[in-house]
């Protein structure tokens, strides 16, 4: 059975890694009203090799990874034998290797852990952030990535390998189309030197709220092994088979799922108030129930009107009438916005 998450292969300082700067208004508006690419180092990347590389993986996840192949990537998450999400991953497959995208916080407690149990799996995990470069791309961008793909990919979480690198299309947010585009480092920054030629470059801030308004979670140190996959809407986002073999943690996962116990899910909102104030981990309380927290924040960004939008898991009730606030039952009230996606009516 799997052991607790390593805590001490967490870097001691991401515990307090300052609050991410507001960004500017005109990175909003590069964003929003022409073309935008932001470097990403919010994120690292793993790297899955070996014969047995997709097998191990496929036995540890709670998507399918055997068959994932060179033309698109998936969400995935890695849960503790309780069923709660250690770490949240895009993956997805460049030539025999298998790349897992994973919040930077929790990546070496999650390689270290993943390392553990390859046991004499023909599979070897390396840390791949070094070499490679993250970047997120929002807006009409088409454009200028056709100077550097040959082809772009036409669907949600189609991959297209160029020389330079992955380009993965990745769900739409705030109306604006988006791109990752992961490679080596060298080959992606001169790509980029063209590109700025056409596009703005803005914070890293920028793509956690766009993050935000696709309603795609990211597990953090702050929240890991809070959430069963479905509290955070992951199996409406395709982050769980159900009909895969076993995983750690897959019994609490399909229990939820088939015998109607899912009281929480994931909603996106926004609220007045500092981001230091509305961070990932900090408990949510209705007005009915002042006494005992409803809820939690999973990921918050700033938001181009001056407050903080942010994802937060809520016991189902708590959305029907009344009154959410962040904090404490006297602090900021969240005003509730729609979802990019429909969420299953729960039994």
């Amino acid at each position: 059975m799997n052991a607790p998450l390593d805590s001490a292969a967490v870097p001691s300082s991401s515990a307090s890694r300052p609050v991410a700067e507001r960004p500017s208004s005109a990175d909003f508006e590069a964003v929003l009203k022409s073309g935008a690419y932001a470097v990403l180092p919010q994120f690292g990347v793993i790297d899955a090799n070996g014969d047995d590389a997709a097998t191990f993986l496929h036995n540890q996840l709670t998507n399918d990874i055997q068959h994932l192949d060179v033309t698109g990537a998936r969400l995935a998450g890695y849960c503790s034998p309780k069923g709660r999400l250690l770490a949240s991953f895009l993956t997805w497959k460049t030539g025999d290797t298998i790349r897992l995208m994973v919040s930077k916080d929790v990546q070496a407690a999650v390689q270290k852990r993943l390392s553990m149990f390859v046991l004499r799996a023909k599979a070897k995990l390396t840390d791949a952030s070094d070499s490679l470069l993250v970047v997120g791309l929002a807006g009409d961008v088409r454009g200028a990535l056709a100077s550097q793909f040959d082809a772009l990919p036409d669907g949600v979480h189609v991959t297209i390998d160029g020389p330079s690198g992955t380009l993965i299309r990745v769900p739409d947010a705030a109306g604006r189309l988006r791109y990752l585009w992961i490679g080596p480092k060298a080959a992606v920054e001169a790509g980029l030197a063209s590109l700025d030629r056409t596009l703005e470059r803005v914070a890293p801030a920028v793509w956690d709220w766009l993050d935000v308004h696709a309603g795609e979670p990211r597990i953090t140190q702050a929240v890991s092994e809070q959430f069963v996959p479905q509290m955070v809407n992951y199996d409406v986002l395709g982050g769980v088979n159900f009909r895969k073999g076993c995983y750690p943690g897959q019994e609490v996962v399909a229990r939820s799922q088939y015998r109607g116990t899912i009281k929480r899910r994931t909603a996106l909102a926004s609220v007045d108030a500092d981001l230091a104030a509305v961070r990932p981990g900090v408990e949510l309380f209705h007005s009915s129930d002042p006494g005992q927290p409803c809820g939690m924040v999973v990921n918050a960004a700033p938001s181009p009107d001056g407050g903080v939008d942010l994802l937060a898991e809520l016991k189902l009730a708590a959305l029907e009438s009344g009154a959410v606030h962040v904090g404490a039952a006297d602090g900021p009230a969240l005003r509730i916005l729609p979802l990019p996606y429909a969420l299953p009516t729960e039994a």
